[in-house]
């Protein structure tokens, strides 16, 4: 960190466009001026750390904003019973069995 010594009146230039000038000095209060192309942002501290939070809790999704995602989301069911399944095929046939034996056929008993 650069560590200056100004009188009010004197100023201290940053680059070629920025340029901060000591205003007036009022026993530990210094009242500064800064000249800075308007793409430059000059904040103050805190109001400096209050746009990093409110970025960060902007950057940041809420519980319920990730809920209220996630259902718009899901696949749409209508409402109402739940669908019947669809039938299961048919096992397949057994096969064919001989006929019975006619009477008087060898390996018949009476």
């Amino acid at each position: 960190m650069l560590v200056l010594t100004r009188r009010p009146g004197e100023s201290v230039h940053i680059g070629d466009e920025v340029v901060v000038t000591v205003l007036e000095t009022r026993g530990d209060v210094v009242r500064i001026g800064i000249r800075a192309p308007r793409e430059i942002q000059v904040h103050r501290e805190e109001i400096y750390r209050e746009l990093q939070a409110a970025n960060r809790a902007a950057a940041s999704p809420s519980d319920s904003a990730v809920r209220d995602l996630a259902n718009l989301l899901r696949p749409h069911r209508p409402a109402g019973p739940p669908p019947v399944a669809s039938p299961q095929p048919a096992p397949p046939a057994a096969p064919p069995t001989a006929p019975p034996a006619e009477a008087g056929e060898p390996g018949e008993s009476r």
